[in-house]
């Protein structure tokens, strides 16, 4: 059926035809419930009928629909209008990669960088079980953006048992009307299918690889790996013959990638995607020999360009000179010793926040710094002799990188895990467990210093046991460790002890790894510090500065001499700055991190559809509603002042200030009744919590003042009273557990949940106070737990794939959480003393502020989510590199 503009499919309002394929129509449309445009694709009248199509229909978006990953095309719903089926998927804007083709063949590192992507999306079917079993460069979709699609899994199938073809059961793609796919039957498409297809036998994730292989020779070499004059003589090719030797300008590494994907027995091809994956990646890394490659092409491609290109390339070659004058001064240093070189690297453009933990090699070379892209965080390495950086693959989630001292290697934490990483081959291996991890060094003898916990440990880079550091940890109450770093002689180290969190309290101290005793470098410290060439370098205030520093006797000499102003700086937590020194290279970030990111404020359907936006756009954390709904405490960062606490009229969308010291106040929690809020103020050195009058009225008064960190959770029902958060020190480190504190009488605290072996944060009371729902790594990473209270008898797991920031529903029959950016809901049935948790389905997805703490809160009637969600992603500031840095310095 043909459909004009105006019509109506199903709820979909027609716009116009996108393209025409065997199986149907594809048209762009519009969802006038959620206000987005889609694709549409319809089902040819021919085959709406034939049920095998309408299979094929179904099997394709179950299969897709099973996908979410960001080189997926995204199916959105499945439905039938007047007898014709259809399908609803996001709508792209660019092109398929055939259409790219038509030009001829792609310039290396574009084709790596597309086969990258491709490989990622292949990799998230083939976790699913699903091969998609028609892959070729009409399915593979390349936005206006630069983002590689997966489109079609219309011959994607589980990968269930199949029944063996019989002897000599290769047969042509079955024709137009035919019944459906029986045993031995070919799928796929010639010129693309692996030999295993055409034979007709049974094809796993394999054949997709071998598809694969053959779209990557296409885009290198410009000509299609086996296709021939007759469907005969092209079956032939892919079962017995090899391609023609790929171009002569294609590096060696990437063509035996090419090689192993198209061999023709799938035992001898990659054995998975992720490896495949991890082979492209490491051919992005010899950035060099791609970028040779590419300059190598002829000539006459250059004339394909648009003209608006030349100003590019002219910049480039601007970028180029600057680059290579600073990579000859690290490897001339003494023709160039006098002449510091001050430039600026900028961010991947994919790039939307940096940690502020960036390393530089030993050998001062390369950048190594974790970052946050659309695709998730990784890892990433910049060559100072490149133009780009490139991703480490199989670091997804990872932080805190640090080199080895050979520069070969990196460590690295990913769900409370160390892990290494050989940056060549990008082979990743676990060494030892590290949850709530804060910064590693590796010295030369292949022993390894890590702070988790809040506790120094070592370990042998080989993996192992770790133990405890002697002398260091458990010196002063309530402190964490941090940032070790060891000096050139790889015995001795730097750390940061942050005290108890007054004040001034955190201090740089040196001890030796088998020596009890520690010696005070530098008191009132606000950052990591690192050394080099005897200085050493750390943030006071807001400046990156160097000091003269004896290494051997851990003194400090002379005056600190001011580097550069508004460093990077971690916004929350243990204080740290975004530095790193080697002997030639110092390298800083300015600025991002500092002032938070920015959120708003929206209203929320339980399908993740926008209902309406509070206030103007800020940093915003700690979200927490009145009893009734109709009000709002935040915390808002005022770059200036630090954060404070205002109050938001709903139905009006107006803010009141509700705090105002010049120290910070965050997480807030309302009285049953809606009359009072206790937050936490570091007024006195430490958080501590105090209590007002929600109306803005009178004096605040204090409730809970000690030498620990506590953040308010809960307020018990009968309004007695509150569950809190503070660190609690065992011989595991200082961890996050649970306690409460009564509001009257003596107000002592009494523990709640303190097991020292675990993590037990946060938390939150049932409506009924019967229940406490908390996040705890007992089983692992954070999940969901409910017991009862105050007894804890009857503990239930709620989560088994990770979760955390629980609420429950204030009629406590549905329990929240967040696992990562989605927002999961749990059904809850009570009865009597006994409580059920019923199914756990995912609500919708969302921009969550990373680190922040409640970042949404339920409506009375479970309805609708109140969330801070960031609405744009900042821009990272680039890195400044002084090259030469001690020639400056003594300036």
């Amino acid at each position: 059926m043909s459909l004009t503009p105006g019509a109506r499919l199903g709820p979909y309002e027609i716009a116009a035809l996108i393209g025409a394929g065997a199986m149907g129509e594809v048209y762009r449309a519009r969802d006038p419930r959620l206000g987005r445009d889609v694709a549409i694709k319809v089902l040819a009248p021919a085959f709406a009928g034939d049920a095998s199509r309408l299979h094929r229909l179904d099997q394709e978006a179950r299969a897709a629909a099973a996908l979410n990953h960001p080189n997926i095309l995204a199916v959105f719903d499945i439905g039938q209008d007047a007898a014709a089926p259809y399908i609803v998927s996001e709508l792209l804007e660019g092109e398929t990669l055939r259409e790219k083709l038509k030009a001829g063949s792609l310039p290396v590192r574009k084709a790596v960088e597309y086969g990258v992507q491709i490989a990622h999306g292949l990799a998230a079917a083939h976790e699913k079980g699903i091969v998609h079993r028609d892959l070729k460069p009409d399915n593979v979709f390349v936005t206006t953006s630069g983002r590689v699609k997966i489109l079609d899994f219309g011959l994607a199938k589980l990968t269930e048992p199949e029944p063996v073809a019989g002897v000599g059961s290769i047969v042509p793609t079955m024709a137009p009307g035919a019944p459906g796919t029986q045993p031995g039957m070919v799928l796929g498409t010639l010129g693309y299918m692996s030999p295993e297809q055409v034979r007709g036998i049974p094809a796993d994730h394999r054949s997709d690889i071998f598809s694969f292989g053959a779209i990557l020779y296409e885009m290198l070499s410009g000509k299609p790996a086996f296709q021939r004059d007759t469907a005969a003589d092209t079956m032939s090719a892919i079962l017995k013959e090899h391609p023609p030797e790929i171009a002569r300008h294609v590096p060696p590494v990437v063509a035996r990638i090419v090689e192993r994907c198209l061999e023709k027995s799938p035992a001898l091809r990659f054995q998975s995607t992720e490896d495949l994956a991890f082979a492209l990646g490491g051919a992005l890394a010899a950035d060099s020999d791609i970028r040779a490659a590419d300059e190598t092409v002829p000539a006459v491609r250059a004339t394909r360009r648009n003209p608006w290109m030349w100003g590019a390339l002219a910049a480039g070659v601007v970028a180029i000179a600057v680059i290579a004058f600073a990579a000859t001064a690290l490897v001339r240093p003494s023709a160039d010793a006098d002449l510091p070189v001050k430039l600026n690297v900028p961010q991947p453009a994919t790039v939307i926040q940096t940690d502020t933990a960036i390393k530089i090699s030993p050998d001062g070379t390369r950048l190594a710094f974790a970052a946050v892209t659309p695709d998730g965080r990784r890892l990433w390495i910049r060559p100072l002799n490149a133009l780009d950086a490139y991703p480490l693959m199989d670091t997804d989630g990872a932080t805190q990188p640090f080199w080895s001292a050979d520069g070969r290697s990196l460590g690295f934490f990913v769900s409370g895990q160390l892990k290494r990483i050989d940056v060549a081959s990008g082979t990743v291996a676990t060494i030892c467990a590290a949850p709530t991890a804060t910064g590693g060094t590796w010295n030369a003898d292949d022993t390894i210093v890590f702070s988790s916990r809040g506790q120094l440990h070592r370990v042998s880079a080989a993996g192992g046991t770790d133990a405890l550091l002697p002398g260091m940890n458990g010196q002063r109450d309530g402190a964490s460790l941090a940032y070790p770093v060891f000096l050139p002689d790889g015995r001795h180290l730097l750390y940061l002890d942050t005290g108890s969190g007054g004040v001034n309290e955190a201090t740089i101290y040196g001890a030796a790894l088998d020596a009890p005793a520690r010696t005070m470098v530098l008191q009132a410290a606000v950052s990591n510090a690192t050394y080099s060439n005897g200085y050493l370098f750390f943030i006071r205030g807001t400046a990156l500065v160097a000091q003269p520093f004896d290494a051997g006797r851990m003194t400090l000499g002379g005056n600190p001499v001011t580097i550069a102003e508004e460093v990077q700086r971690t916004p929350n937590g243990v204080p740290g700055g975004a530095f790193a020194v080697s002997d030639r290279v110092l390298a800083y970030r300015i600025g991002a991190g500092v002032r938070g990111f920015p959120t708003q404020l929206q209203w929320f359907d339980r399908s993740g559809k926008i209902l309406g936006t509070v206030g103007e756009r800020a940093d915003y954390s700690d979200v927490e509603l009145s009893p009734d709904g109709t009000r709002a405490t935040v915390s808002v960062l005022d770059p200036g002042t630090g954060r404070d606490l205002w109050i938001f009229d709903l139905a009006r969308g107006i803010p009141t200030r509700f705090t105002s010291d010049p120290a910070d106040e965050y997480g807030s929690i309302w009285s049953p009744d809606g009359s009072q809020i206790i937050f936490t103020s570091r007024r006195k050195g430490h958080f501590d919590l105090f209590e007002k009058a929600s109306s803005g009225s009178g004096a605040e008064q204090e409730v809970l003042v000690d030498n620990r960190d506590k953040w308010p959770m809960s307020w018990s029902p009968d309004g007695q009273s509150i569950l809190y958060s503070t660190g609690t020190i065992s011989a595991a480190g200082v961890r996050p557990h649970l306690w409460a504190v009564p509001l009257v009488g003596d107000r002592k605290p009494v523990p709640v949940l303190d097991d020292p072996q675990f993590t037990q944060f946060p938390g939150t009371l049932s409506p009924d106070g019967r229940w406490i729902a908390y996040a705890s790594n007992e089983s692992g990473p954070n999940d969901i737990y409910v017991a009862s209270f105050p007894s804890l008898s009857g503990k239930t797991r709620v989560s088994t794939a990770g979760g955390s920031w629980p609420r429950w529903r204030r009629d406590g029959k549905e329990l929240f959480f967040l696992d990562n950016t989605k927002l999961m809901a749990a059904d809850v049935t009570i009865s009597g003393a006994q409580i059920s948790i019923g199914a756990v389905h995912k609500l919708f997805e969302q921009r969550w502020p990373q680190g922040a703490r409640y970042s949404y809160d339920v409506a009375p009637d479970g309805q609708r989510i109140l969330g801070a969600t960031r609405v744009e992603a900042p821009i990272a500031s680039p890195i400044t590199l002084v090259v030469n840095w001690l020639a400056d310095l003594k300036k």
